[in-house]
C-alpha cells in the first residue's frame, strides 16, 4: 500500500482550500452553465435513465472494485448494472469485447475513421503533425465512451509495454499502423503473436533503429538497440538473467529486416517510389547474418534466414523470465506498486500453462486474494483519474486541446513518452500532479473546459442528493470526514474529484 506523506484529513483540508479558493474566481453559476452548453455540440453522452443506485457500504466491495480496477472508472448506473449481473460475469463479458455493442464510441471516433484505417502507405500523404494528434484523442474517447472498458484498459497497458514515441523519423506516419495491427489486435490474444507484430511493426523497427540492423560482410556489428529492448523491456525484465552476449546474438537474428521509409529504406539511402510501398516491411536476405547463433542457452542453426526471428521469439517467450517480468507487470497495475510474490508466481504459472493466453493470465490475476483484499490502494495515473472523473460525471468531451492540456501539466499525454519503457506505473512518480488534479476537478465541476461539458443538474436528479453523488464518485458511501468536509466545501463536487478517495482505486 502506497505511503502518504500528509495525512487524511490534511489532504481533505488542503483539497477543500484549493477548491474554494479557486471557486472563488469563477464566474456565477449562470455563467459557467450558459458557457457549457456552449460547447456540448457533440451529443455524445447517453441521458441518464431512471433513479441511479450508487454503492451502499462503506468500504469498496468486490462490485465497486472490478469496476474501478477493469475499467477507467465506473458510470452513473453501472454499479447497479454489475451488482445484477454479478462480478464474474461482468469479468467474461469484457473478456469477449467483440461481442459487446460499442456504437457510442464508434460515433465519438466518426471523425477520425478515415485516417484510422487508411493503409500505412497513404499516411506518409498527411502532414508531418497530423496523425500523432489524432491517436491522443482517439485514445481518450475510448478509454471514456467505449463499452469495452477491459480491453481499453489493456491497450494503454501494452501501450505503455511497447512504447513508441511518434516524434522519431517515420513514427509520426507509422504509429497508428502499429496501434491498429499490435497493440489493438492483441490486447486480449496471446503475448507471442503480440510480441512477434511488434518486432515486424514499421513503427517499432523505425523507433528502436531495426531497420538498420544490417550485416553485410565479415566485421559488420549488428545494431543491438532493439535486442536490447526485446529482452529488457518486452520479454524478461533488466534481472531476466539475459547477457550481453545474448544480447549480441538476437540482434544477429534480427538482421535484415528493414521497413521502405519516406527518404530511404535504411541501406540504400536511396529515395523510394511509389508513395504506396512507404510503411512496407521487408526482409532482404543478403543484409541477414545467417551463421549459427546461441541465444539464452538455446542453439539456433546457420541458415534459417527470415525464420531466426521465429526462433528468437519462441525463446524468449519461453523463458521464465518473461513470465515472471510479465506477472510482476501485471501485478503492479493491477494489484499494488510492491507486487505480492505469491500473486505474481501464480501470474506467471497461468502465463506459462495458457502458453501466453493474456485472457488466462488476467483471470489468474483476478482470482488472487491479494486482488480482492487490495480494494481503493492504488493511486490512479493521470489518464486513469481524468477519464474516471469524465465517466462519473456522464460528460460530453471531444478530448481536445483544452482537456489534453490537464494532461499535460499531470505530465501523461498519450503517445508521448519519449523513452522506450513507457509511463511509469508506480504512484511515487505521479505525487507531484496533486495541485493540477485539483484544477482540474474545479475546472470540470463548472464547465470550464472548452469542448468538455457535464449536466450536474441532471445528475443531481437521478442521483437524488450529494450522498448519492459521493458514493457514485467513492465508489462507497462517504465517510464523516468527507462529509464535514463537503458541507464546509464552497463546490461539493469538486471536492469530490479532488479528494483522496477518488484519486484511489
Amino acid at each position: 500500500m502506497m505511503k502518504e506523506k500528509v495525512s487524511r484529513r490534511e489532504f481533505l483540508l488542503t483539497a477543500t482550500g484549493a477548491v474554494a479558493l479557486s471557486v472563488a474566481l469563477f464566474r456565477s453559476a449562470q455563467g459557467w452553465m450558459a458557457k457549457g452548453r456552449q460547447y456540448l455540440g457533440q451529443g455524445l453522452a447517453e441521458p441518464l435513465s431512471g433513479r441511479l443506485t450508487p454503492p451502499g457500504d462503506t468500504k469498496i466491495d468486490a462490485v465497486a472494485q472490478a469496476l474501478n480496477r477493469w475499467t477507467f472508472g465506473p458510470m452513473p448506473g453501472e454499479y447497479a448494472r454489475v451488482s445484477a449481473m454479478g462480478v464474474p460475469a461482468f469479468l467474461e463479458e469484457q473478456l469477449a469485447p467483440e461481442q459487446i455493442e460499442d456504437g457510442l464510441c464508434d460515433r465519438a471516433l466518426a471523425r477520425f475513421s478515415e485516417a484510422w484505417w487508411e493503409p500505412v502507405g497513404e499516411h506518409y500523404e498527411e502532414d508531418d503533425e497530423a496523425l500523432p494528434p489524432i491517436l491522443r484523442r482517439a485514445m481518450l474517447l475510448r478509454a471514456v465512451y467505449s463499452k469495452r472498458q477491459l480491453f481499453e484498459v489493456m491497450c494503454e497497458f501494452w501501450s505503455d509495454h511497447f512504447n513508441i514515441d511518434p516524434t522519431k523519423g517515420d513514427c509520426r506516419y507509422t504509429k497508428i499502423d502499429d496501434d491498429r495491427m499490435v497493440v489493438r489486435a492483441h490486447a486480449l490474444g496471446n503475448f507471442r503473436e503480440m510480441l512477434r507484430a511488434s518486432a515486424l511493426s514499421p513503427a517499432m523497427l523505425w523507433y528502436l533503429d531495426g531497420r538498420a540492423n544490417a550485416v553485410r560482410k565479415p566485421g559488420d556489428k549488428p545494431n543491438e538497440n532493439y535486442a536490447r529492448e526485446l529482452m529488457e523491456l518486452h520479454t524478461l525484465g533488466v534481472h531476466g538473467g539475459y547477457s550481453q552476449q545474448d544480447v549480441m546474438e538476437a540482434a544477429r537474428c534480427l538482421t535484415g529486416w528493414t521497413v521502405l521509409a519516406k527518404k530511404d529504406d535504411g541501406f540504400s539511402g536511396k529515395l523510394l517510389s511509389p508513395l504506396k510501398d512507404r510503411g512496407k516491411v521487408l526482409f532482404r536476405a543478403d543484409a541477414h547474418d545467417d551463421g549459427a547463433k546461441r541465444v539464452l542457452g538455446r542453439e539456433i542453426t546457420a541458415g534459417g534466414g527470415a525464420a531466426d526471428l521465429e526462433k528468437l521469439i519462441d525463446i524468449v517467450v519461453a523463458h521464465p523470465g518473461t513470465a515472471q517480468h510479465l506477472a510482476t507487470k501485471l501485478c503492479l497495475r493491477f494489484i499494488s506498486d510492491e507486487p505480492p510474490a505469491a500473486a505474481v508466481d501464480r501470474v506467471a504459472a497461468a502465463f506459462t500453462a495458457s502458453r501466453y493466453d493474456i485472457k488466462a493470465t488476467l483471470r489468474a490475476l483476478f482470482a488472487t486474494p491479494e486482488f480482492a483484499a487490495s480494494a481503493g490502494t492504488k493511486f490512479k495515473r493521470p489518464i486513469h483519474f481524468i477519464v474516471s472523473a469524465l465517466r462519473a460525471t456522464n460528460a460530453q468531451t471531444d478530448a481536445a486541446q483544452p482537456l489534453l492540456s490537464y494532461l499535460e501539466k499531470m505530465g501523461q499525454v498519450p503517445f508521448r513518452y519519449p523513452t522506450p519503457d513507457g509511463y511509469p506505473l508506480a504512484a511515487a512518480h505521479w505525487h507531484a500532479t496533486l495541485l493540477w488534479r485539483w484544477k482540474f476537478a474545479v475546472a470540470l465541476a463548472r464547465n470550464e473546459i472548452r469542448g468538455t461539458s457535464i449536466d450536474r443538474g441532471d445528475l443531481l436528479e437521478k442521483l437524488g442528493d450529494y450522498d448519492a453523488l459521493a458514493a457514485t464518485l467513492l465508489n462507497r458511501r462517504a465517510d464523516e470526514m468527507e462529509r464535514q468536509a463537503g458541507a464546509d466545501a464552497g463546490d461539493r463536487l469538486a471536492l469530490l474529484l479532488a479528494s483522496p478517495g477518488f484519486q484511489r482505486c
